[in-house]
């Protein structure tokens, strides 16, 4: 008997894939109990959400995602499918959003950083694309990257300890806030799944999953 339902994880979050013949009913009661046995496997962490395999409405897409997070510790950022004007709408909101936060001095870069590539920023940024290994990010105050960081950061650069440094995908061969030096960065090692946090709590830099609203929460300094 096949799986009604079927997790995968990918870059920021995860694909459910849903058996597109069982009656509606059964299939939460599905959701529910696969959630639960992997509540743990998946810990408090921030997701996306894509779901395949059958045609929802989306009375149902929320009876799903509602069912996700009463029944585990995952907290769905944001639902992705290949809904043209869906995307469109996340695309549009995301790049209000960073609009937002660079008007309040901060700045925001759009690409990719390969290696060599060096960015200095005198405010807080948000970076648009992938930081590769050898790249290095440097800013004044927080560093935010909507894709995977593997190169290396020094956020807070004027000594301010109130910096994080913010990936979807977070892998650095270094991190630095103010003069701290993340000791747990290790080559090619992805610290959690899905969007990932460093910053100093308690005289200490550590890294935690992101629990709240990370970008309403940040202060743009």
């Amino acid at each position: 008997m096949r799986n009604a339902v079927v997790i995968k994880g990918n870059k920021a979050g995860m694909v459910v894939y849903l058996d597109p013949e069982l009656a509606f009913g059964e299939l939460l009661d599905a959701v529910k109990k696969k959630f639960r046995e992997t509540a743990r496997f998946w810990g408090s962490v921030q997701m996306t959400l894509t779901l395949e395999g059958r045609e929802l409405t989306a009375e149902e897409e929320v009876a799903i995602v509602n069912t996700i997070t009463e029944n585990s510790d995952i907290e769905i950022l944001c639902l992705i499918d290949s809904d043209a004007n869906r995307i469109e709408r996340c695309e549009k909101a995301l790049n209000e959003k960073l609009m937002e936060l660079s008007s309040n001095t901060g700045q925001f870069y759009k690409g990719n950083l390969r290696a060599g590539d060096v960015l200095e920023s005198e405010a807080s940024i948000v970076i648009i694309g992938d930081v590769d290994k050898g790249a290095k990010v440097m800013a004044r105050g927080n560093v935010i990257v909507l894709g995977s960081l593997k190169g290396s950061v020094c956020a807070g650069i004027s000594g301010n300890l109130n910096s994080v440094v913010v990936a979807f995908e977070m892998a650095p061969s270094q991190v630095k806030i103010s003069d701290l030096t993340f000791q747990k960065a290790e080559k090619g090692r992805v610290l959690g799944r899905g969007p990932m946090m460093i910053l100093v709590e308690s005289g200490r830099i550590c890294a935690e999953p992101i629990k709240k609203s990370f970008l309403s929460a940040l202060n743009f300094i």
